[in-house]
């Protein structure tokens, strides 16, 4: 693979760190409304996701910032512990043991997620963009970003009802207008080429100039400013300042404290392992991340979010996949969208609060789309429902509930038919066909575990009298050592009183020679003589 300039990567990665830009503003400000803390905190903890992770990271997809997984832990923290500079504490405290568990490798963990889960998550993940864009794309905001899950607290029908009553007939031509423009800029070859314009800028200008045509012209399909981008807009340097909270250091004495801190460290962890494994999955050269400087990256990444007054953060996949598709590179492009996020907010969050959030949720839903398209739904259909059902539960459940219950449904779901499948691999022949024959080959799989016990006894138990049973372990490289007592007592105890010729093939001389941890007994072997 040819090395880009650091030159040639800045303008190579400009564009999905645009991209990436305009998705996460909205997000960072909403993500901090619906956790409770003050709104420049999630720009800050954005800021330091591209800026720092993106650095120290050698993910090349994957950006971090405030993650909405984490929502219901930081608003119910800062509530318990009465103050975000104490919440502060908690960050510093979770970066600290990200730190740890980089430096104990923990990271490897990810390598035991299987594939059609991460699908799943993806595609769930898609799911919920486009549902949760619909509200901003009709004009109706009540609905933050802060949370994952579409069922908060059972289906709300009332919800519906007052989003089809609020709808806002300027946010949707806005919104149509700007997915236009994205489509068009998707498949017209002579758009598609022009990469330092990618279409979600094209489509966001485009949104503000037909707003602000709106309110110039007195329509009734102008916006107003509670469907927009909603920035503070500090006047000095002192107002910024008072923009950012410092941390109370007398909350490391709390011991309420450290558990939050604990409890950040561990969720933030594994949602940032599953993403990062999503983000190398949506690698178009499929190169894989250490996940383990992963951790450390984003331990130090806690570490001064914390410190500055940012929330805590995670590899987050709605702006990891909004970076793939907007055709990133490298890491270069999060931390592009990182300094943007820092320049715009230092300089122009006038300009950036005339967006309209319709036209960002336009950006978004395409985005979700791409995750969600029916062909990946098709793929895994063809693959058989041992790939399919734990896929399609993963969606089900983390649209359903989060990010993290619905993937620990679909790897539970996922061991349940790995284990089905490795006892169907022992064998199991039912009573009649034992008693119709005289001769009997039982073909062992490469792998024989305590789980194939209970199939391997009901065969050997239904073999009958006088009747030639071959066991086949050429193909085996382990045999659990219960299972291989089982067969020793077959064939010299049983086989013996029944009048039963076995012959053992491919058996391992010792119990050792099986990579079992037992002391080392000679496997003896019987057959009756011709």
């Amino acid at each position: 693979m040819k090395k880009t300039s650091f030159i040639g990567g800045i303008k190579e990665n400009f564009p999905s760190g645009l991209v990436v830009f305009l998705v996460a503003l909205p997000l960072c400000l909403g993500i901090a409304l619906a956790s409770g803390a003050p709104p420049l905190s999630g720009v800050i903890a954005g800021i330091v996701g591209g800026l720092v992770v993106g650095f120290l990271s050698n993910s090349n997809i994957s950006v971090s910032g405030p993650a909405a997984g984490l929502t219901a832990i930081v608003l119910t923290a800062i509530t318990d512990l009465g103050a975000f500079e104490l919440f502060l504490c908690a960050g510093i405290i979770a970066g600290i043991i990200q730190l740890i568990l980089g430096f104990i490798r923990a990271g490897s963990i990810s390598n035991y997620f299987p594939n059609n889960v991460i699908e799943g998550m993806l595609a769930a993940i898609g799911i919920i963009i486009i549902l949760k864009q619909i509200p901003h794309a009709m004009g109706f905001d009540k609905d933050y970003e802060g949370h994952e899950s579409i069922f908060d607290n059972g289906l709300n029908f009332g919800y519906f009802t007052e989003l089809f009553g609020a709808v806002h007939i300027g946010a949707i031509v806005v919104t149509l207008f700007s997915v236009g423009i994205l489509i068009a800029w998707d498949k017209i070859p002579a758009l598609k080429r022009m990469k330092m314009l990618p279409g979600a800028l094209v489509a966001v200008a485009a949104g503000i100039l037909l707003n602000e045509l709106f309110k110039l012209s007195g329509s009734s399909l102008a916006i107003g400013t509670q469907h927009l981008v909603s920035l503070p807009v500090p006047k000095s340097l002192d107002d910024f300042k008072n923009l950012v909270t410092m941390p109370d250091f007398n909350g490391f004495t709390n011991p309420k404290v450290w558990i939050v801190g604990a409890t950040i460290a561990i969720v933030a962890s594994i949602e940032t392992l599953l993403c990062i494994e999503a983000s190398d999955r949506l690698d178009k050269q499929r190169r894989i991340t250490d996940t383990n400087l992963e951790l450390k990256a984003q331990g130090i990444g806690n570490l001064i979010s914390s410190f500055i007054g940012g929330l805590p953060m995670t590899s987050v996949v709605v702006r990891s996949s909004a970076n793939a598709n907007a055709g990133a590179t490298s890491k270069m492009s999060a931390m592009i969208h990182g300094v943007l996020l820092l320049v715009c907010v230092l300089t122009i969050p006038f300009i950036l609060n005339l967006i309209p959030l319709a036209t960002l949720a336009a950006v978004l839903i395409l985005v979700g789309y791409k995750l969600a398209k029916p062909a990946t739904f098709k793929h895994f259909w063809h693959l058989g429902k041992f790939q399919f059902i734990p896929f399609v539960a993963t969606v089900v459940a983390v649209v359903a509930t989060d990010l993290l219950k619905g993937v620990g449904i679909g790897l539970a779901i996922s061991v349940f038919y790995i284990l089905q499948g490795n006892m169907k691999r022992a064998y199991y022949l039912s009573r009649e066909k034992l008693n119709d024959a005289d001769e009997i080959t039982i073909k062992l799989a490469e792998e024989v575990s305590f789980l194939n016990k209970a199939a391997i006894k009901k065969t050997l138990k239904n073999v009958k009298s006088n009747s030639t049973v071959t066991i086949d372990a050429r193909g085996t490289s382990y045999i659990a050592t219960d299972v291989l007592e089982m067969i020793q007592d077959f064939a010299n105890i049983r086989a013996k009183e029944e009048d039963i010729n076995v012959e053992l093939l491919g058996f391992k001389t010792s119990y050792k020679d099986y990579e079992t941890d037992e002391d080392s007994h000679i496997l003896i072997t019987h057959r009756r003589a011709m």
